[in-house]
């Protein structure tokens, strides 16, 4: 007797697009494998290159050892400054130490730490005071305070912050902001201090990166049509959270951090008919792949996918590894 197969309930899935992988992320992972192929393992990685648990462990198999100071490095071994960025004071202690580093910071937080030291620089003999708008505790943040002398600049985490700040000068002022920020949050920062006060200086172009805007706009798109988004990203990845924060925002009854497939709750998925999906500029594709891989095991999916634009940003690797 023919046994007949069961049925599989029905799973619309919206696929944000553009979603995973931004060009940052993907040069500081192959400045990683290319100083493991000159270099040999083990190479040292000064935090986690980028905040991916899949993509640090990945890293690890190959040889690479993640430590958070250049202590924990030893002599003469070679070592990567992660995408966040890092202080002056680092680079300048490799130095110190004759080891030999690659810098895998994003060039659009290079960006960011040139716009701070150039509006440092123009405020004359006094020196401009700048705001730093973004996490506190984040090593972009750390990093980017970190390229001015103590003082020079004061972290503004959000609105009401905005509204209580007091800068030593009201006159000589600058903004800059984190690269990974909620779009629609750094916005209603900047119109307070604009509003406080009428002569503070911006950036000359957005400081928020264009992978960040992009991943932001695509979920807007399927939010207010999923029942479920699902945001695949480590907890401690900013961008991914605030995915998160956005799928509400814009519709979404409910939006969820996914580390990887394997720690999903398959609970949160009953009464579901449309899930979204996207991942975080640090996630990868495979990650989203093997998530509906799992889901194909459980519903019968149609799958649509919802792009708001293409990406074709390419960074170059740095000079030591360029040829």
């Amino acid at each position: 007797m023919n046994s007949i197969a069961p049925t599989l309930p029905p799973l619309r899935i919206l696929l944000a697009g553009p979603r995973g992988f931004c060009a940052g992320v993907d040069r500081a992972i192959r400045i990683v494998e290319e100083a493991l192929r000159r270099h040999g393992a083990p190479v040292y990685v000064r935090h986690e290159i980028v905040h991916n648990r899949t993509v640090v462990e990945t890293l690890e198999e190959k040889g690479a050892v993640f430590v958070e100071e250049l202590d924990e490095v030893p002599a003469n071994a070679p070592v990567v400054f992660s995408a966040h960025g890092v202080p002056k004071s680092v680079p300048a202690e490799a130095q110190r130490r004759k080891l030999t580093y690659l810098d895998a910071t994003c060039p659009l937080v290079s960006k960011v730490h040139r716009e701070a030291e150039r509006h440092f620089a123009d405020g004359g003999k006094e020196s401009r005071h700048i705001l730093m708008i973004g996490h506190n505790g984040h090593p972009e943040v750390e990093g980017t305070m970190g390229q001015l002398p103590p003082g020079a600049m004061t972290l503004v985490q959000n609105a009401e912050e905005a509204r209580s700040v007091t800068p030593p000068d009201t006159n000589s002022l600058a903004f800059i902001t984190q690269t990974t920020l909620s779009v629609d949050d750094t916005a209603e920062i900047v119109a307070v201090l604009r509003e406080r006060f009428p002569a503070i200086q911006g950036p000359k172009h957005e400081d928020i990166c264009y992978a960040t805007t992009n991943r932001q706009s695509a979920v807007k798109a399927i939010a207010p049509d999923a029942d479920l988004v699902l945001v695949i990203g480590s907890p401690n990845s900013s961008n991914s959270q605030r995915l998160r924060e956005v799928a509400e925002r814009a519709g979404a009854p409910r939006a969820i951090l996914l580390p990887r497939a394997s720690e999903l709750d398959w609970s949160v998925l009953e009464g579901v008919r449309t899930l979204g999906i996207t991942a975080g500029a640090s996630a990868p594709e495979t990650l989203v792949d093997e998530l509906v891989a799992k889901l194909r095991d459980h519903y019968t999916l149609t799958i649509e996918e919802r792009r708001v634009t293409e990406e074709d940003v390419v960074f170059k690797l740095p000079a030591p590894l360029a040829g």
